[in-house]
C-alpha cells in the first residue's frame, strides 16, 4: 500500500479542493492515460487495485506510469467516542485530486490494449475518467 515513509506532522487539516488541477495535467511519459473529471480523494488501496488491474490485463507488457500519490494524512476517531478531546489518530493517506488530473499514463501496448486496461483501473477507482491520447499519437505505427 502507498503512503509517505515519513511525514513532518501526523495529522492534517483537510483543506479545499476547488477548482481545476493546475499541475500534472498534461501527458509527461506515456502515450496513454486517463484524467479525471471530479474532485475525490482516493485512497492508496484504491491506487494499488487499479494498477494491478492495468499490469494484469497488459500482461506486463509496455509501461505505466502512476502519476498520483497518497500523502495526505487522514484521521479517524474510534466509534462511539464523545465530541471533543482532541482530533482523532491517522487512519490512512490519501491522494486529493481534482478536476484535469492525469492519474496514470500507459506506453509500449497497442491503443485497443491501452483503452481497455485503463477502463479496468478506472472501474477501481472513486472519479469517473477520461481516457486521452497524446496529440502526437500516429496510429498507424502502434506498438
Amino acid at each position: 500500500m502507498l503512503q509517505p515513509k515519513k511525514t513532518k506532522f501526523r495529522r492534517q487539516q483537510k483543506g479545499s479542493a476547488k477548482g481545476n488541477a493546475q499541475r500534472g495535467h498534461q501527458l509527461a511519459f506515456g502515450t496513454f492515460g486517463i484524467k479525471a473529471l471530479q474532485t475525490r480523494w482516493i485512497t492508496g488501496r484504491q491506487i494499488e487495485a487499479a494498477r494491478i488491474a492495468v499490469t494484469r490485463y497488459m500482461q506486463r507488457q509496455g509501461q505505466i506510469w502512476i502519476r498520483i500519490f497518497p500523502d495526505k494524512p487522514i484521521t479517524r476517531k474510534p466509534a462511539d467516542v464523545r465530541m471533543g478531546k482532541g482530533k482523532g489518530n491517522p487512519e490512512g493517506f490519501v491522494a486529493p485530486v481534482t478536476p484535469g488530473r492525469i492519474l496514470i499514463e500507459v506506453e509500449g501496448v497497442s491503443f485497443d490494449v491501452a483503452k481497455e486496461a485503463l477502463r479496468l483501473a478506472a472501474q477501481k477507482l472513486p472519479v469517473t475518467t477520461k481516457f486521452i491520447v497524446r496529440r502526437d499519437y500516429d496510429a498507424s505505427q502502434n506498438a
